[in-house]
Protein backbone atom coordinates (compact mmCIF):
# COMPACT_ATOMS: atom_id res chain seq x y z
CA UNK A 1 0.00 0.00 0.00
CA UNK A 2 1.43 3.40 -1.30
CA UNK A 3 1.27 6.18 1.04
CA UNK A 4 -1.58 8.85 0.00
CA UNK A 5 -1.12 12.97 -0.56
CA UNK A 6 -4.14 14.55 0.53
CA UNK A 7 -5.04 18.00 0.31
CA UNK A 8 -7.57 19.51 2.90
CA UNK A 9 -10.74 21.59 2.04
CA UNK A 10 -13.77 23.38 2.94
CA UNK A 11 -17.48 23.36 2.11
CA UNK A 12 -19.02 26.09 3.73
CA UNK A 13 -22.48 25.67 5.23
CA UNK A 14 -25.29 26.54 7.96
CA UNK A 15 -23.64 26.82 11.07
CA UNK A 16 -19.94 26.68 10.12
CA UNK A 17 -17.63 25.39 7.77
CA UNK A 18 -17.29 21.03 7.10
CA UNK A 19 -13.57 19.87 6.88
CA UNK A 20 -12.64 17.60 3.39
CA UNK A 21 -9.92 15.51 2.48
CA UNK A 22 -9.13 15.11 -0.94
CA UNK A 23 -6.96 11.88 -1.66
CA UNK A 24 -5.96 12.24 -5.26
CA UNK A 25 -6.40 10.50 -8.20
CA UNK A 26 -8.15 11.22 -11.42
CA UNK A 27 -10.47 8.43 -12.20
CA UNK A 28 -14.61 8.59 -11.15
CA UNK A 29 -15.42 10.25 -8.21
CA UNK A 30 -16.29 8.53 -4.92
CA UNK A 31 -17.15 10.26 -2.17
CA UNK A 32 -16.58 8.61 1.37
CA UNK A 33 -18.67 9.64 4.57
CA UNK A 34 -17.43 7.74 8.06
CA UNK A 35 -19.64 6.85 10.90
CA UNK A 36 -20.59 8.59 14.04
CA UNK A 37 -17.42 8.92 16.61
CA UNK A 38 -15.24 8.89 13.39
CA UNK A 39 -14.02 11.64 10.46
CA UNK A 40 -12.46 11.92 7.26
CA UNK A 41 -9.26 9.90 8.32
CA UNK A 42 -11.01 7.07 8.89
CA UNK A 43 -10.83 6.28 5.09
CA UNK A 44 -6.72 6.48 4.38
CA UNK A 45 -5.84 3.22 4.00
CA UNK A 46 -8.75 2.12 2.23
CA UNK A 47 -8.27 5.33 -0.16
CA UNK A 48 -4.55 4.44 -0.89
CA UNK A 49 -6.09 1.36 -2.14
CA UNK A 50 -8.59 3.02 -4.25
CA UNK A 51 -6.23 6.28 -5.87
CA UNK A 52 -4.83 4.65 -9.02
CA UNK A 53 -8.33 3.57 -10.58
CA UNK A 54 -10.95 6.56 -8.95
CA UNK A 55 -10.65 10.12 -7.08
CA UNK A 56 -11.91 9.35 -3.04
CA UNK A 57 -12.71 11.98 -1.50
CA UNK A 58 -13.96 12.09 2.37
CA UNK A 59 -14.94 14.78 4.68
CA UNK A 60 -16.00 15.05 8.30
CA UNK A 61 -19.63 15.15 9.15
CA UNK A 62 -21.15 18.01 11.20
CA UNK A 63 -20.30 18.07 14.70
CA UNK A 64 -17.04 15.30 14.23
CA UNK A 65 -13.82 15.73 13.41
CA UNK A 66 -12.14 19.39 12.20
CA UNK A 67 -15.84 20.55 11.04
CA UNK A 68 -17.04 23.28 12.83
CA UNK A 69 -20.49 23.10 12.01
CA UNK A 70 -22.74 21.32 14.41
CA UNK A 71 -26.38 19.67 14.24
CA UNK A 72 -29.51 21.43 15.05
CA UNK A 73 -31.98 19.68 13.39
CA UNK A 74 -31.41 15.84 12.73
CA UNK A 75 -31.25 15.75 8.59
CA UNK A 76 -28.62 18.51 8.68
CA UNK A 77 -25.78 16.08 8.35
CA UNK A 78 -26.84 14.08 5.86
CA UNK A 79 -28.30 17.18 3.56
CA UNK A 80 -25.14 18.54 3.54
CA UNK A 81 -23.69 15.92 1.47
CA UNK A 82 -25.73 17.71 -1.31
CA UNK A 83 -23.37 20.56 -0.67
CA UNK A 84 -19.90 18.81 -0.74
CA UNK A 85 -21.26 17.10 -3.77
CA UNK A 86 -21.62 20.66 -5.44
CA UNK A 87 -18.67 22.44 -3.65
CA UNK A 88 -16.54 19.29 -5.74
CA UNK A 89 -18.71 20.26 -8.72
CA UNK A 90 -18.96 16.40 -9.76
CA UNK A 91 -21.98 14.80 -11.57
CA UNK A 92 -23.23 11.33 -10.23
CA UNK A 93 -20.47 10.34 -8.33
CA UNK A 94 -21.01 6.68 -5.90
CA UNK A 95 -21.33 7.84 -2.81
CA UNK A 96 -20.11 5.45 0.31
CA UNK A 97 -20.86 5.60 3.87
CA UNK A 98 -19.89 3.17 6.64
CA UNK A 99 -22.26 2.52 9.64
CA UNK A 100 -24.00 6.45 10.31
CA UNK A 101 -22.69 7.88 7.17
CA UNK A 102 -24.56 4.65 5.21
CA UNK A 103 -27.47 5.80 6.19
CA UNK A 104 -26.54 9.34 5.59
CA UNK A 105 -26.13 8.57 1.74
CA UNK A 106 -28.74 6.46 1.64
CA UNK A 107 -30.77 9.61 3.23
CA UNK A 108 -29.47 12.00 0.63
CA UNK A 109 -30.25 9.35 -2.41
CA UNK A 110 -33.63 8.77 -1.42
CA UNK A 111 -34.54 12.90 -0.77
CA UNK A 112 -33.17 13.40 -3.98
CA UNK A 113 -30.97 15.98 -3.40
CA UNK A 114 -27.89 14.24 -5.00
CA UNK A 115 -28.26 11.51 -7.37
CA UNK A 116 -24.96 8.93 -7.54
CA UNK A 117 -24.00 6.66 -10.20
CA UNK A 118 -24.13 3.70 -7.60
CA UNK A 119 -24.67 3.62 -4.03
CA UNK A 120 -22.10 1.61 -1.61
CA UNK A 121 -23.70 1.09 2.55
CA UNK A 122 -21.19 -0.71 4.52
CA UNK A 123 -22.59 -2.15 7.78
CA UNK A 124 -24.85 0.95 7.87
CA UNK A 125 -28.13 -0.21 7.15
CA UNK A 126 -31.53 0.82 8.82
CA UNK A 127 -34.08 -2.09 8.98
CA UNK A 128 -36.65 -0.90 11.63
CA UNK A 129 -40.06 0.43 10.55
CA UNK A 130 -40.45 4.24 11.42
CA UNK A 131 -41.99 3.68 15.21
CA UNK A 132 -39.52 1.10 16.29
CA UNK A 133 -36.76 3.12 14.50
CA UNK A 134 -38.11 6.39 16.14
CA UNK A 135 -38.39 4.96 19.84
CA UNK A 136 -34.40 2.89 19.39
CA UNK A 137 -33.36 6.39 18.91
CA UNK A 138 -34.77 8.23 21.18
CA UNK A 139 -32.66 6.35 23.53
CA UNK A 140 -30.01 8.17 22.45
CA UNK A 141 -31.10 11.33 23.68
CA UNK A 142 -31.17 10.48 27.82
CA UNK A 143 -28.48 11.26 30.76
CA UNK A 144 -27.47 8.12 30.70
CA UNK A 145 -26.94 7.54 27.14
CA UNK A 146 -24.32 10.63 27.03
CA UNK A 147 -22.92 9.44 30.65
CA UNK A 148 -22.05 5.66 28.90
CA UNK A 149 -20.70 7.74 25.51
CA UNK A 150 -18.53 9.99 27.19
CA UNK A 151 -17.55 6.65 29.34
CA UNK A 152 -17.05 4.67 26.33
CA UNK A 153 -15.44 6.89 24.01
CA UNK A 154 -14.52 10.01 25.82
CA UNK A 155 -17.32 12.40 23.81
CA UNK A 156 -17.53 15.66 24.95
CA UNK A 157 -13.76 15.66 26.76
CA UNK A 158 -12.51 19.29 26.96
CA UNK A 159 -8.60 18.64 27.88
CA UNK A 160 -5.70 20.13 26.86
CA UNK A 161 -2.66 19.56 23.88
CA UNK A 162 -0.75 16.83 26.72
CA UNK A 163 -4.39 15.48 27.22
CA UNK A 164 -4.85 15.09 23.57
CA UNK A 165 -1.94 12.92 23.44
CA UNK A 166 -2.33 10.81 26.34
CA UNK A 167 -6.12 9.76 25.09
CA UNK A 168 -4.51 9.50 21.82
CA UNK A 169 -1.95 7.01 22.75
CA UNK A 170 -4.11 5.40 25.01
CA UNK A 171 -6.87 4.45 22.49
CA UNK A 172 -3.39 2.99 20.34
CA UNK A 173 -2.65 1.11 23.21
CA UNK A 174 -5.70 -0.61 23.72
CA UNK A 175 -6.88 -0.96 19.67
CA UNK A 176 -6.13 -4.32 19.64
CA UNK A 177 -8.44 -5.34 22.80
CA UNK A 178 -11.12 -3.25 21.22
CA UNK A 179 -13.82 -5.10 19.33
CA UNK A 180 -13.97 -2.05 17.06
CA UNK A 181 -10.61 -0.91 16.30
CA UNK A 182 -8.99 -4.72 17.05
CA UNK A 183 -7.19 -5.22 13.84
CA UNK A 184 -6.41 -1.60 12.62
CA UNK A 185 -3.12 -0.09 11.55
CA UNK A 186 -1.60 1.54 14.83
CA UNK A 187 -1.12 4.67 13.11
CA UNK A 188 -4.33 4.64 11.31
CA UNK A 189 -6.00 4.47 14.79
CA UNK A 190 -3.63 7.25 15.96
CA UNK A 191 -4.39 9.57 13.01
CA UNK A 192 -8.20 9.35 13.30
CA UNK A 193 -7.98 9.79 17.28
CA UNK A 194 -5.82 13.20 16.99
CA UNK A 195 -8.06 14.23 14.23
CA UNK A 196 -11.17 13.90 16.13
CA UNK A 197 -10.05 16.57 18.98
CA UNK A 198 -11.27 20.15 17.36
CA UNK A 199 -9.40 23.68 19.03
CA UNK A 200 -12.04 25.44 20.90
CA UNK A 201 -11.99 28.45 23.52
CA UNK A 202 -7.87 27.87 23.51
CA UNK A 203 -8.88 24.14 24.82
CA UNK A 204 -9.18 20.84 22.33
CA UNK A 205 -12.81 19.29 22.44
CA UNK A 206 -13.26 15.63 21.78
CA UNK A 207 -15.83 15.34 18.51
CA UNK A 208 -18.68 14.35 18.34
CA UNK A 209 -20.37 16.15 21.71
CA UNK A 210 -22.78 13.84 23.67
CA UNK A 211 -25.48 16.91 22.27
CA UNK A 212 -24.46 16.51 18.65
CA UNK A 213 -25.33 12.55 19.38
CA UNK A 214 -28.57 13.66 20.96
CA UNK A 215 -29.59 16.46 18.08
CA UNK A 216 -29.22 13.78 15.08
CA UNK A 217 -31.28 11.57 17.67
CA UNK A 218 -34.62 13.99 17.33
CA UNK A 219 -36.43 12.01 14.89
CA UNK A 220 -39.92 11.69 14.38
CA UNK A 221 -41.97 9.05 12.87
CA UNK A 222 -43.52 11.96 10.31
CA UNK A 223 -40.42 12.72 9.04
CA UNK A 224 -40.44 12.05 5.09
CA UNK A 225 -36.91 10.71 5.27
CA UNK A 226 -35.57 9.11 8.85
CA UNK A 227 -33.96 5.99 9.81
CA UNK A 228 -36.61 2.93 8.85
CA UNK A 229 -36.52 0.31 6.25
CA UNK A 230 -39.24 2.11 4.07
CA UNK A 231 -36.13 4.49 2.82
CA UNK A 232 -34.84 2.03 0.29
CA UNK A 233 -38.32 1.87 -1.30
CA UNK A 234 -37.39 5.42 -3.09
CA UNK A 235 -33.66 3.95 -3.64
CA UNK A 236 -33.54 3.84 -7.36
CA UNK A 237 -29.91 3.78 -8.26
CA UNK A 238 -27.61 0.48 -8.00
CA UNK A 239 -27.23 -0.36 -4.84
CA UNK A 240 -24.50 -2.41 -2.86
CA UNK A 241 -24.88 -3.31 1.04
CA UNK A 242 -21.51 -4.62 2.56
CA UNK A 243 -22.64 -6.98 5.55
CA UNK A 244 -19.67 -7.63 8.36
CA UNK A 245 -20.48 -11.01 9.27
CA UNK A 246 -19.35 -10.13 12.86
CA UNK A 247 -20.79 -6.59 12.85
CA UNK A 248 -23.92 -5.01 13.96
CA UNK A 249 -26.48 -6.52 11.40
CA UNK A 250 -25.12 -9.95 11.45
CA UNK A 251 -27.57 -11.58 13.10
CA UNK A 252 -30.15 -9.77 11.02
CA UNK A 253 -28.91 -11.12 7.84
CA UNK A 254 -32.34 -12.24 6.24
CA UNK A 255 -33.57 -8.71 6.36
CA UNK A 256 -30.89 -7.29 4.78
CA UNK A 257 -31.07 -9.58 1.78
CA UNK A 258 -34.79 -9.39 1.82
CA UNK A 259 -34.07 -5.52 1.05
CA UNK A 260 -31.41 -6.67 -1.71
CA UNK A 261 -34.10 -8.91 -3.27
CA UNK A 262 -36.59 -5.80 -3.02
CA UNK A 263 -35.56 -4.14 -6.41
CA UNK A 264 -32.82 -4.91 -9.40
CA UNK A 265 -29.89 -3.77 -9.11
CA UNK A 266 -28.71 -4.26 -5.77
CA UNK A 267 -26.54 -6.84 -4.08
CA UNK A 268 -25.41 -8.10 -0.80
CA UNK A 269 -21.32 -8.72 -0.35
CA UNK A 270 -20.44 -10.61 2.70
CA UNK A 271 -16.86 -9.58 4.44
CA UNK A 272 -15.05 -11.46 7.41
CA UNK A 273 -15.16 -8.69 9.64
CA UNK A 274 -16.28 -6.87 12.77
CA UNK A 275 -18.06 -3.47 12.14
CA UNK A 276 -15.26 -0.82 11.48
CA UNK A 277 -14.51 -2.31 7.82
CA UNK A 278 -13.05 0.73 6.86
CA UNK A 279 -10.25 0.35 9.37
CA UNK A 280 -10.26 -2.97 10.25
CA UNK A 281 -10.15 -4.24 6.65
CA UNK A 282 -9.13 -1.23 4.00
CA UNK A 283 -8.04 -4.03 1.39
CA UNK A 284 -10.67 -5.82 1.13
CA UNK A 285 -13.44 -3.06 1.02
CA UNK A 286 -11.81 -1.01 -1.33
CA UNK A 287 -11.67 -4.10 -4.16
CA UNK A 288 -15.58 -4.35 -3.54
CA UNK A 289 -15.85 -0.85 -3.75
CA UNK A 290 -13.64 -1.03 -7.06
CA UNK A 291 -16.31 -3.20 -8.33
CA UNK A 292 -18.55 -0.82 -7.88
CA UNK A 293 -17.54 1.92 -9.48
CA UNK A 294 -16.53 -0.40 -12.66
CA UNK A 295 -19.74 -1.52 -12.53
CA UNK A 296 -21.05 1.97 -12.58
CA UNK A 297 -18.63 2.93 -15.15
CA UNK A 298 -19.26 0.27 -17.53
CA UNK A 299 -23.15 1.18 -17.25
CA UNK A 300 -22.41 4.26 -18.22
CA UNK A 301 -25.90 5.66 -18.39
CA UNK A 302 -29.21 6.16 -16.65
CA UNK A 303 -31.46 2.79 -16.21
CA UNK A 304 -28.46 0.73 -15.37
CA UNK A 305 -28.75 -2.66 -14.71
CA UNK A 306 -29.50 -3.04 -18.64
CA UNK A 307 -29.13 0.48 -19.51
CA UNK A 308 -32.34 2.63 -21.21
Amino acid sequence: MSPVSTREFEVAVEGGVLAGVDFGGDGPPVLLVHGSGHNAAAWRDAAAHLVAHCHPVAFDLRGHGQSTAASTSPDQYWRDIAAVVARLGWERPVLVGHSTGGYAMTAVTASGLVEPAALCVVDGVVLDDRVTSAAAHAVWRTPESARRLRATFGYGLVTDDEGVRAEVERRVRTAPEDPLDAGARPDLVREVARRSFARHDGNRWRRPSTEEIAVVSDISPDDSVLPSVDVYERIRVPLTIVLADAGFYAERRFEVQAVVDAAPGRRLVEIDSGHNVPMTRPAELAAILLDVVHAAHRAGRRGYPGGD
